[in-house]
């Protein structure tokens, strides 16, 4: 059973930040994760009075607040215009509608599960965090920083410069936890694959020897794209949980790049 002492709604976020730095203090986000624990902790902060449930955009961003809902992504009209339904896609397997009309993308971001389909995708989008401390920063860079750090996380900056994306999974069920997730972006003309699920966090790929540039009015060959996809499978650390082996994993990664290859070639995002 999860228990807490004390129950603060943050009127600032300097007032949520100062109450965080006491480590037994937590964020509350859909609280979906969290109240699986079996502890007792000190201080809820809750930010559902900051304003952070808004979806903004502007001609070079969109900008995602951390209450903002799984929901409300699956569902905005511009954000999946812009990425072709792969938003929409990365998040609808997540458990079923009432489940993700409470999942915020900042629980998501934030707690930088293994098992996000929301950081996949994320990542390949090239998007970029807000911290109230910190200030902001690429997503792969807050990937990377300890899980003690102490900091509110403010909103997702997903910039405007991808030329396509594509988002896929490999699921048992399809509510359950995915065996393997995998997202292809083209951005500013290179490809990037991101796999998470592997089951350890997203990570991603790049075609750092230009294995998928084609050449002017050509198409990718079969052999350039299998060749990205054993390029990626060797770059990825796949392990064995109740859901899949290492080895099954890594065949499934190879499939999984090379669908989204074949699909993210030719698309293009206004």
């Amino acid at each position: 059973m999860f228990y807490y002492n004390q129950y603060v709604r943050a009127q600032s976020l300097d007032e949520a930040y100062e109450l965080y730095q006491k480590k037994t203090n937590f964020v509350l986000g859909g609280m979906l994760w969290l109240k699986m624990k079996n502890k007792t902790l000190g201080t809820a902060i809750d930010l559902c009075d900051l304003g952070l449930e808004a979806i903004e955009e502007d001609e070079n961003e969109f900008r995602i607040g951390a209450y903002v809902s799984l929901r409300q992504i699956e569902t905005h009209e511009s954000l999946n215009a812009y990425t072709d339904g792969a938003i929409a896609e990365a998040v609808r397997h997540i458990v079923g509608v009432q489940f993700r009309n409470v999942a915020t993308v900042g629980g998501s971001i934030w707690g930088r599960f293994g098992f996000s389909d929301v950081m996949t995708v994320f990542r390949a989008l090239g998007a970029k965090v807000r911290l109230h401390h910190a200030g902001i920063m690429d997503l792969d860079e807050f990937a990377r920083l300890p899980r003690t750090t102490r900091d509110i996380l403010v909103e997702v900056i997903v910039p405007k410069n991808v030329q396509s994306v594509v988002y896929l999974s490999q699921r048992n069920q399809s509510t359950d936890f995915p065996v393997l997730t995998c997202a292809v972006a083209k951005r500013d003309g290179r490809y990037v694959a991101v796999i998470g699920a592997s089951p350890y966090m997203a990570q991603p790929v790049w075609d750092e020897q230009g294995i998928l540039d084609a050449a002017d009015g050509q198409e990718l060959s079969d052999e350039q794209i299998e060749k990205f996809a054993d390029q990626v499978s060797e770059h990825i650390r796949f392990g064995t949980n109740m859901r899949a082996g290492a080895e099954y994993r890594k065949i499934i990664c190879k499939v999984l790049v090379k669908r989204a290859v074949k699909q993210a070639v030719g698309k293009g995002i206004a």
